[in-house]
């Protein structure tokens, strides 16, 4: 919106938040953040190849809509026809039929694809019927594969795993992903963003095949280099299961030094109980840059899931430079 436009209205302009992910993480995220914000853009990943997506994919050669149809429910509007697209959009067949495991909005969303040719207005059209608080963007325009070495607990040997979905249900210890094509294009809307942006939000989600997966698009990598927006990276509440099987909370924000090295961040959003070390964790938060910004963020049920209205209130703590370390 043009300076003039927000004087005369007499209000500043929402914060430009561009959140970084995939799946279930990057949904919590962005269920959060739309309390925070009227200006969001997720970015997805698009090597999923399991499920619903994987057959899609593999059967007209598409980007896989799963984690960008879960991103749009995501930012409904809160409304009834909102609210009821939503529910429409994640409807899942049931059976054993050819439609099986099929989500109504992968089909709706691979159906537009065909019709318009391209995928960027194909998320805005759903978007808009959805009335959509933000814009879903996929990483690139081209589906990828997502490539793993991964060392077996038992023997100690260290193998290949191929696919998202393999990389991410694997028992053995991920030590570095790779993606097929090694140099993917980035989807310019998606960079655009990322530069014009205020806040850069990372996490949660599988650490892996979710979150750093957008460090291997170069000009991606570049972008989060180049902007002036702030970084924020939202930790899990339970990092140590399947792909991050083993790893610590301090260890997953040196996976990311590891991949974007020279990437500073300003904040990082850790709940106190899924944190045993403070002071490991702030160390490393430090040697990105980072405060560490603890908050409670799950739900009060002993379950590993965000609270949107708590992660909310974390973020907006965040984008107002509130960072003191409450451990309460």
């Amino acid at each position: 919106m043009p300076a003039a436009a927000r004087s005369r209205r007499g209000a500043r302009a929402p914060v430009r938040v561009v959140a970084l992910g995939g799946g279930h993480g990057l949904a919590a995220s962005l269920a959060a953040l739309r309390h925070v914000t009227e200006d969001v853009t997720a970015v997805v990943t698009v090597a999923d190849d399991g499920g619903s997506s994987g057959r899609l994919r593999e059967e007209f050669g598409v980007l896989p809509p799963g984690d960008l149809r879960m991103a749009l429910a995501a930012l409904c509007h809160d409304s009834q026809w909102g609210h009821l697209w939503r529910d429409v959009l994640q409807h899942r067949f049931s059976g054993d039929g050819p439609l099986a495991g099929h989500s109504v909005g992968n089909l709706l969303i691979v159906a537009l694809w065909q019709l318009l040719d391209d995928p960027v207005d194909g998320l805005r059209v759903i978007g808009d019927l959805l009335g959509a608080q933000g814009r879903v963007l996929p990483m690139s325009d081209r589906p990828l594969t997502i490539e793993a070495d991964v060392r077996d607990p038992a023997n100690g040997v260290t193998g290949t795993v191929r696919g998202q979905k393999e990389v991410a249900t694997t028992a053995g210890r991920v030590g570095w992903v790779r993606l097929d094509p090694t140099d993917p294009p980035a989807n310019p809307e998606a960079v655009r963003a990322v530069l014009e942006a205020d806040w850069v939000v990372m996490g949660p989600g599988s650490w892996f095949t979710s979150v750093c997966p957008h460090l291997l698009v170069p000009e991606l990598a570049d972008a989060l280099q180049r902007t002036t927006a702030r970084r924020c990276v939202t930790l899990n509440l339970d990092p140590g299961t399947n792909e991050t099987a083993g790893y610590r909370p301090e260890q997953l924000l040196e996976v990311l030094g590891a991949y974007a090295p020279g990437l500073t961040l300003d904040a990082v959003v850790a709940d106190p109980a899924a944190v045993d070390d403070v002071d490991a964790l702030a160390h490393a938060a430090g040697q990105l840059g980072a405060n560490l910004v603890m908050r409670q963020v799950s739900w009060s049920d002993g379950t590993a899931r965000h609270h949107p209205l708590r992660l909310a209130a974390a973020y907006a703590d965040v984008f107002a430079g509130v960072t003191a370390d409450l451990r309460r």
